[in-house]
């Protein structure tokens, strides 16, 4: 089999020993995959791989893009089998967990619909599901935790105003933002999605644990209903 090798690449050009030379931040995304992959296929090297696994997702996000791939979908490029395909899928988990904790690490708090999109933004986005997370803040608006509350299907989610409070109370939050994501892309809430956060507010109020905002997420969108002024 005619399998091309990092060898066959032009050694100044060699993202190994471009690496040794300048350093791991000196190489593009498809260098760095590159240099996980090692070996190529017949009539490919591992930099064209790369580039081919890149050019799966959303090629604007780069390394992120990992983390919006199945293993079905990396063991479809040619020379992908299963281990390597399992080392990539984790990569982009790791690179969607440290952007994550970046972007808490930078924020701390969350006082603006912006932090909040922040944080959930590239877990969220290509989702296909909805998915409803509650984030438990302090008197402060400091993260104390959140938590998956519901994940329905394509078109809706089920929420129980309870079931949010019962953990607000057990870890003594002081305020609740509500998250969830559109799977459409379009973050516009629907109908449904203003009653249940109406259902919600009125439960909070009456605990002395305000709902702070309900954010929906988009593509690269958002929508917040404290900025929208829907909520009283």
């Amino acid at each position: 089999m005619d399998t091309k090798k990092m060898k066959d690449i032009p050694e100044d050009s060699r993202p190994y020993e471009r690496c040794i030379r300048m350093g791991p931040g000196a190489l593009s995304d498809e260098e760095l995959l590159s240099v996980i992959i090692r070996t190529g296929s017949r009539g490919k090297n591992c930099l064209e791989t790369a580039r081919q696994i890149l050019a799966l997702s959303y090629p604007e996000d780069g390394i992120l893009g990992l983390g919006h791939l199945s293993l079905q979908d990396l063991m479809g490029v040619e020379g992908i089998g299963a281990v390597k395909g399992i080392q990539l899928l984790c990569i982009g988990e790791l690179s969607r967990r440290i952007s994550k904790r970046f972007a808490i690490s930078r924020i701390r708090v969350f006082s603006l619909p912006e932090e909040v999109v922040n944080y959930y933004m590239e877990d969220m986005r290509h989702m296909e599901q909805e998915h409803m997370y509650a984030m438990y803040l302090d008197g402060k608006h400091r993260l104390i935790k959140d938590m998956l509350i519901s994940k329905g299907t394509v078109s809706t989610t089920v929420i129980s105003p309870r079931e949010i409070f019962i953990e607000a109370v057990r870890c003594r939050a002081a305020g609740v933002i509500l998250v969830h994501n559109h799977p459409s892309g379009d973050p516009t809430p629907s109908r449904q999605d203003c009653l249940m956060t109406e259902r919600v507010r009125e439960a909070g109020n009456l605990l002395g644990i305000h709902l702070l905002d309900h954010v929906v997420i988009g593509d690269r969108s958002y929508c917040s209903f404290k900025r929208e002024g829907k909520l009283a």
